[in-house]
């Protein structure tokens, strides 16, 4: 076990785990990126609820929430690391497993500072509705992101993580990824979104897509509804053009955003230490593995036993 505070050993151990032969494409990383996104994403300006604290995807109330789907994977992969090093919070190592695995798939180095606490309970959990419904357009992403407090450029920037990835039929409702290469970070994303003729397409589900067919390597490629959107509004396409012409441009953007992301929610003085009150009146909760029997008990047979069938094979080798 480590000695408390050193992240560095924490790191690395993340950066060890991102080779998951079996796992997508063949890595960790972007369901790393997905699940430290997903905890920050509740956050709400106007009621300063949400963000980042709290680790609340520990609990059916904001894990169970249908947006999430498929993040218990990332969560299994980092659970040898929390044991590793059990002095470290569930709503630290979920951010910090994202800015490590898009560093270590070739993006830039993200700030983070750690100080996130683990909520005790479900009271605190924000409602759910508060993440994006990729099936909607510009009006919808706007309210989204503007609620947390990003501009335009900010929400262009920080959907550049599309690089990474793909989405999957039995979670999202979606099917593929959005570049040909979504273990690498870059501005491929957007390039591609601006250089394709993007085709409807319709899934077996019903959910409409937008699709191209790489011939070259005889791939299919996705878009979402949201992302065609930034490459129509004309206030998004702006800064979709910056960052299909400027690699730097979009690295550095990127960078500023995502570790913005990653404080939604959190007050800190000027020596940085976290002022919110869980913080202030419980200290550095590190809180423990919940049980063995996920979800609810009541409803597990309903919804949580069919996931931790489906971590089987992961938390097997882990």
């Amino acid at each position: 076990m480590s000695q408390a505070g050193d992240y560095a050993a924490v790191k690395k151990d993340i950066a060890a785990l991102l080779h998951q032969p079996e796992y997508d494409d063949g890595s960790a990383g972007p369901v790393l990126v997905r699940l430290a996104w997903h905890s920050a994403g509740t956050y709400d300006a106007e009621t300063d609820t949400g963000g980042s604290n709290g680790a609340g995807m520990r609990y059916e109330a904001e894990g169970g929430d249908p947006a999430n789907a498929g993040l218990q994977h990332a969560r299994v992969f980092l659970e040898p690391v929390k044991r590793a090093h059990p002095w470290i919070t569930y709503s630290d190592l979920w951010t910090l497993a994202g800015c490590v695995a898009i560093q270590e798939m070739g993006g830039p180095e993200i700030p983070w500072a750690p100080g996130r606490t683990d909520f005790v309970d479900d009271s605190k959990l924000p409602p759910r509705g508060r993440l994006p419904d990729a099936a909607q357009g510009a009006d919808h992403v706007r309210h989204i992101f503007y609620r947390m407090g990003f501009n335009d450029q900010e929400i262009v920037a920080l959907s550049g993580a599309h690089n990474l990835g793909r989405c999957h039929a039995d979670r999202s409702g979606f099917s593929g990824a959005w570049v040909q290469n979504p273990t690498r970070f870059s501005n491929t994303y957007f390039r591609l979104l601006l250089a394709v003729d993007w085709k409807h397409k319709q899934l077996p589900s019903g959910i409409r897509q937008f699709m191209y067919i790489d011939e070259d390597l005889g791939e299919e490629l996705m878009m979402l509804p949201t992302d065609i959107a930034l490459r129509d509004d004309a206030k998004f396409k702006v800064w979709v053009q910056r960052y299909a012409e400027d690699r730097d441009v979009f690295f550095e953007d990127f960078t500023k955003v995502f570790a913005k992301l990653m404080e939604l929610g959190l007050k800190r003085d000027e020596s940085g230490s976290v002022l919110n009150t869980d913080n202030v009146k419980g200290g550095y909760i590190s809180a423990p593995k919940k049980g063995d029997v996920a979800g609810k008990p009541e409803k597990s047979n309903e919804e949580a036993d069919p996931l931790k069938e489906q971590n089987k094979k992961f938390s097997a080798r882990l």
